[in-house]
């Protein structure tokens, strides 16, 4: 069996940028021991918007740049990206929450055998919840897993709120 790890969204802007959070930055070490320690092929989704973000519809919901591509908030965390680095992960960059070439490049890496999936990073309701949902509905039958632990939400209730949805979405949460 393969087992796959999906790093969500590591990013500066989301760590200590423009939308960082002291949670966010409380789980770094869990990830980077997560990412060490992993056993199977890892992904990296990267968010990434353009000069244009606040004419987006997602900029005019959330009116806070970030993640703009090229800038220093849009680089994946410096001691996440060279553990990353390090296990050859992929690097999916993705304008908007969750990635819809994500599933595709999980299934041509399974090459027909069984796996399942991991997935830790940021945020657990926005970025984390959209790509679980959007691999379970791709991969129903498999299962999923998502470390509460290398998570981190907008705000501590909704993280807790988005484990809760995965849970009732048949997605392991792992505490």
């Amino acid at each position: 069996m393969k087992h796959f790890l999906v790093v969500v969204d590591m990013q500066t802007d989301f760590i200590d940028g423009s939308l960082g959070s002291p949670e966010a930055a409380a789980i770094k070490p869990a990830v980077l021991n997560l990412i060490h320690s992993f056993p199977g092929e890892i992904w990296a989704t990267v968010d990434t918007h353009g000069e244009n973000y606040l004419e987006t519809a997602e900029g005019r919901h959330l009116p806070v740049e970030h993640c703009i591509k090229g800038t220093p908030g849009w680089a994946v965390d410096r001691e996440i990206a060279t553990a990353l680095n390090g296990r050859g992960a992929v690097f999916v960059e993705k304008p908007t929450f969750g990635s819809l070439v994500l599933p595709q490049l999980i299934e041509d890496a399974a090459a027909g055998e069984d796996f399942d999936l991991t997935l830790c990073g940021l945020c657990t309701d926005i970025c984390v919840i959209s790509n679980a949902l959007l691999l379970k509905a791709r991969f129903h039958e498999k299962e999923i897993y998502v470390h509460a632990a290398c998570c981190a939400g907008v705000t501590p209730e909704k993280h807790l709120a988005a484990l809760e949805t995965m849970r009732s979405c048949h997605i392991n949460v792992i505490e």
